[in-house]
């Protein structure tokens, strides 16, 4: 399984990243960028909570325990100055009241090694209008193990403060015990061919021994999202060594539509989707061409489910070398949206719905308009409308804000997403959740 590495103290061995590297200097961005997003799939949700953190990256894989997997991690902080960072982590349980850290067991019965670890590697950038210092480590290492599977959360704080965080990564380890066949359709239960997507899936749990199906649960996510994530604790039907969940409603999903895309590789010239590029009082700005209403019309075009990836012209090392821009987008609207609030989604902004991504509506402009600090790269996006009042559900609590992206992009079947599938084991008298099967599948396989 490719996976990255990075140790800037030694040569760097990079064959994947390298690659991507090459022909994203020799050929048209755009098509790297989505190769390079497809095999790195995302299976990590990262949230930041420091203004000074920006552009918090993980090369993304679910973990496999007893392999030699590991996370690179990497952020940027907004200055020169250097900071004393340390990291901990800490097992999840997966529960009907939602992510939560699992009480039930003692760090040393699921970690190897130290409880918390510092960050050491950090290198300022060089030559850029905004000056920044990237910082990087790898998980698991030699000094950190885990030893069972399931939901992690990896901490970053400042200080040897656990109480004054930076970031948080979520992620998972898994321990292959079960096999997940499972397949997208259009014709739904509430429609045929018409804005949503329905999940038919498989469990077969032959490696699982003697089993319970209420042992079992399922979480389905969309994109990398948690707004429309899906846990189930029962099964549609079981059958010998065979836990299967069709035609249920609570697998049915918004198809939404293919991601917009800009791409801010260069400071000289407009990249796609970008209006113009200009330097003005010390910094890049990089004003979109302004997006519009296309509810009721499928456009389709390739994207990379939400992703970016950090890229600039004329450097060496992307990570301390790539520009800073002021990104602007405007979505005009003849008058703005009474009953909720409109957001612009994706990894950009952690999947998450927080100030830093909330539209503002302009009254003399008529349009919408958001503006961020963003690195240089490729980035794609979408529009999320959330409604005033919470809409019921009986979908995952992992967040209790649902969005929709009728309002603005539309949603159609055809639409291409990737479905992330987890298998969660907790035996009779387990004191945690254990992750025994992962499927990745997309809409249009």
């Amino acid at each position: 399984m490719l996976f990255v590495q990075n140790s800037k103290a030694g040569a760097k061995v990079l064959h994947f990243f390298d690659m991507c590297k090459y022909f994203m200097k020799k050929i048209a961005f755009i098509g790297v960028f989505l190769l390079f997003a497809t095999l790195m799939s995302a299976q990590t949700h990262t949230r930041v909570f420091h203004e000074k953190i920006r552009t918090l990256r993980v090369a993304r894989e679910v973990l496999r325990l007893d392999e030699d997997d590991q996370l690179h991690i990497s952020f940027d902080e907004m200055s020169h100055d250097v900071h004393f960072y340390t990291y901990t982590v800490q097992m999840l349980t997966v529960s009907g009241e939602g992510l939560a850290v699992n009480g039930n067991l003692l760090s040393n019965e699921y970690l190897q090694g130290f409880t918390t670890r510092d960050i050491s590697d950090f290198e300022h950038s060089v030559n850029t209008s905004r000056e920044y210092t990237h910082y990087w480590f790898d998980f698991p290492n030699e000094d950190m193990r885990l030893t069972k599977s399931g939901q992690y959360r990896l901490t970053i704080y400042e200080d040897g403060n656990p109480d004054s965080k930076v970031a948080e990564v979520d992620f998972c380890v898994v321990e292959p015990l079960v096999k997940i066949d499972a397949k997208v359709r259009a014709n739904t239960d509430i429609e045929y061919n018409g804005r949503y997507q329905q999940l038919d899936i498989d469990v077969a749990i032959d490696q699982a021994g003697s089993f319970q199906p209420s042992e079992f649960s399922l979480t389905v996510t969309q994109n990398n999202r948690l707004d429309n994530a899906v846990t189930l604790k029962r099964p549609t039907y079981v059958e010998p060594q065979r836990l299967r969940y069709i035609n249920t409603k609570d697998l049915i999903f918004e198809g939404g539509n293919e991601y917009h895309h800009f791409d801010a590789f260069s400071c000289f010239y407009a990249g796609v989707g970008i209006d113009r590029v200009f330097h003005e009082m010390g910094d890049y700005h990089a004003p979109l061409f302004q997006d519009e209403i296309t509810r009721g019309q499928y456009i389709h075009q390739f994207d990379s489910n939400g992703r970016f990836i950090v890229n600039a012209e004329r450097t060496q090392d992307d990570d301390i070398e790539a520009e800073y821009m002021w990104v602007y987008w405007t979505l005009p609207m003849d008058r703005p949206f009474f009953d909720g609030a409109l957001y612009v989604g994706g990894d950009i902004f952690e999947n998450e719905m927080n100030l830093k991504n909330r539209m503002q509506y302009d009254n003399d402009t008529k349009c919408y308009w958001l503006t961020s600090l963003v690195k240089q790269g490729g980035y794609d996006y979408q529009y999320w409308f959330v409604p005033k009042e919470p809409l019921t559900t009986n979908r995952s609590p992992l967040t209790v804000t649902k969005t929709t992206t009728q309002r603005v992009d539309g949603s159609y079947w055809q639409t291409e997403n990737e479905y992330a599938i987890y298998v969660w084991w907790r035996p009779f008298g387990a004191r945690y959740d254990r992750l025994v099967g992962v499927q990745i599948i997309s809409s249009n396989h």
